[in-house]
């Protein structure tokens, strides 16, 4: 899949930001799309994108079905973060989606460092638990990434688990490479001496993988985005409970109003005047 311009992806960013932010106010997906597709720039291609997200939306209810139909267009690793989220078993929602969809565009409209890519979607399987195997088979299909990336991130997919990240990372890197080359008895991860063919990682990154071999790969992603600046992926701010204390209590007195008005309406002898609660449709 080829990369697109920088402003669809500027685009693409408010599309998510947008559904993120006017879907938490109930209302449905396919309206807020409408009135976000007014918004969205004509001479981009997204609005076309959108009338075909909402066509989706009306025949199936699914985004992700309708994404992989243009995958010319959004990335394999979009579609996959979509079809997650509206998995009805899996614990990935699509307010989560949309987040890191939005930093994800927005990462596209300013880099195309496959680096720094990688270790963001890594890091998105990672910390939400996602499918190891299909989410590293979308990595692979994404246009950042050259044949020698695809081949890579392909091979690793049996492996992951298996070895650290940080193992991968380290022996791919030009900072092990100096060292097989200034003391060839330094050990390596998988018992070879020789010098890895593929080498994807700067010196920085191999310094960094290194330093966090058997840890956890969170602390890797952490130490690389203090290090190197690569983007951090977003974790949704936990809603304060005292922000729906107050609705809450609304409804709890309107509830207890209705009952202390049925019970007057029976200690007055007239009974409980049933007609209220007739459906006056029909």
């Amino acid at each position: 899949m080829p990369t697109l311009d920088r402003e669809e992806y500027i685009e693409q960013s408010y599309l998510f930001r947008g559904l993120n932010n006017r879907t938490e106010k109930s209302d449905p997906i396919q309206i807020v799309m409408r009135h976000l597709r007014d918004e969205i720039l004509s001479t981009t291609k997204l609005p076309i994108a959108i009338d075909f997200l909402l066509a989706e939306l009306t025949h199936v209810g699914t985004m992700a079905t309708a994404m992989k139909k243009i995958g010319h267009y959004f990335a394999p690793f979009q579609t996959f973060l979509v079809d997650a989220a509206e998995d009805e078993l899996g614990r990935f929602d699509m307010r989560r989606a949309l987040l890191i969809l939005e930093y994800e565009a927005k990462f596209r409209a300013e880099s195309t460092d496959p680096i720094g890519m990688f270790f963001f979607q890594f890091e998105t399987i990672c910390q939400n638990h996602l499918d190891y195997d299909y989410g590293l088979r979308a990595m692979a299909g994404d246009g950042i990434y050259d044949e020698v990336w695809r081949k890579w991130i392909l091979s690793i997919r049996h492996r992951v688990g298996l070895v650290d990240l940080a193992d991968l990372v380290y022996v791919h890197s030009e900072h092990y490479v100096a060292r097989r080359k200034k003391n060839s008895e330094l050990d390596d991860v998988d018992g070879d001496s020789e010098i890895p063919e593929v080498v994807l990682f700067g010196e920085k990154e191999g310094r960094i993988a290194l330093a966090n071999r058997g840890k956890e790969p969170m602390y890797l992603f952490s130490a690389l985005q203090r290090q190197l600046n690569y983007p951090a992926v977003p974790r949704p701010t936990k809603k304060d409970p005292i922000d729906d204390l107050i609705p809450k209590m609304v409804k709890q007195l309107e509830r207890l109003e209705m009952r202390t008005k049925l019970m007057e309406d029976e200690q007055r002898d007239r009974g409980i005047d049933l007609s209220q609660f007739y459906n006056k449709d029909k």
